[in-house]
């Protein structure tokens, strides 16, 4: 069943975060709605601009609908992840997406706020919700390109005028976090003591963590094993999750991990079986193992177990 953020959120703020999924593919999706019924926990799809435009926005929209209706127990939203304006006027008048994030984060403060909130107009005319942000994290992810050097925490009072002046429903806040697989160097790690100072100034509010994959260092060591070279890849220590709910935070992004996961299944696969070339072979092996590796993510974010109470809560 698909739902609005907005629900989901209303039921986990200050209790766990949903897990918000980027997918691009068939294994991927049917993995991802194996894993969260495996660990009953409701979750967010997210679609990128660039897997709108992998192959075309009508494949993944058909894919989703066709695991809805596999997996009718299942409970998600279907989310917009790193739009730009024009991006996000075409999903909400696509009647697919029940959410949309409007990244105007790279602009000028005055020019994010104008552009957020024509967004905000448009979506809420539909009835759809609106995730946008503020701050810039570094790293690379997809058309994302920030220097380390120009990443910008979140100025907590500005969140709060920014939300008022925009009407957003969430807003992705930058805390320390970085897109990609090398986020963190040496003991650095997430801003808790920022992160306080903005659920202060917006209490109650629905916070976003963008560039939240752990790079587990198995899977970077079994890749790198395999033929890879990720030499240096290190995220966001998973455990951190929890704390990161009791301050606010409804929903985090994970991305990289799946693409790890995905790598490193078929690196294995075919250096272990090299006469083979069979795509469907190291499909079948990659859709239980990123079923496995969402139900076990789910456990650190808390949103495992609760889809029974999710289900009561808005009526399913």
């Amino acid at each position: 069943m698909i739902v609005t953020t907005k629900k989901l959120f209303e039921h986990a703020y200050g209790k766990y975060a949903l897990g918000a999924y980027n997918i691009n593919n068939l294994e991927q999706i049917e993995g991802l709605f194996r894993g969260n019924l495996q660990s009953q926990a409701p979750f967010i799809i997210q679609i990128s601009k660039g897997a709108r435009s992998y192959t075309n926005k009508l494949y993944l929209e058909a894919l989703i609908r066709t695991a809805d209706q596999i997996y009718p127990e299942a409970i998600f939203a279907v989310h917009l992840d790193h739009g730009d304006e024009a991006t996000c006027y075409d999903c909400i008048e696509s009647g697919f997406y029940s959410s949309v994030m409007i990244d105007g984060s790279m602009l000028p403060y005055e020019e994010n706020v104008a552009v957020t909130k024509r967004v905000v107009e448009a979506a809420h005319a539909k009835g759809l919700v609106v995730e946008a942000e503020l701050g810039q994290l570094g790293g690379v992810e997809e058309h994302i390109q920030v220097d380390e050097s120009n990443a910008k925490l979140t100025d907590p009072k500005q969140a709060r005028d920014f939300v008022e002046r925009t009407g957003c429903d969430s807003l992705a806040v930058a805390i320390g976090t970085s897109h990609g697989a090398f986020k963190f160097s040496g003991t650095q790690s997430l801003h808790f003591d920022v992160l306080e100072q903005i659920q202060k100034e917006l209490p109650g509010f629905p916070l976003v963590m963008h560039g939240s994959s752990s790079v587990p260092q198995e899977e970077v060591e079994r890749i790198n094993a395999a033929g890879g070279k990720l030499s240096g890849a290190k995220g966001v220590d998973a455990t951190q999750f929890r704390k990161a709910a009791t301050l606010g935070v409804t929903k985090i992004n994970i991305d990289t991990d799946g693409r790890l996961v995905w790598t490193r299944v078929h690196r294995e696969f075919f250096r272990d079986h090299p006469e083979k070339f069979d795509l469907r072979d190291p499909g079948k092996i990659f859709m239980v193992e990123y079923a496995n590796f969402i139900a076990k993510k789910n456990e650190y974010l808390g949103s495992a177990g609760q889809l029974p109470e999710v289900r009561k809560f808005i009526g399913a």
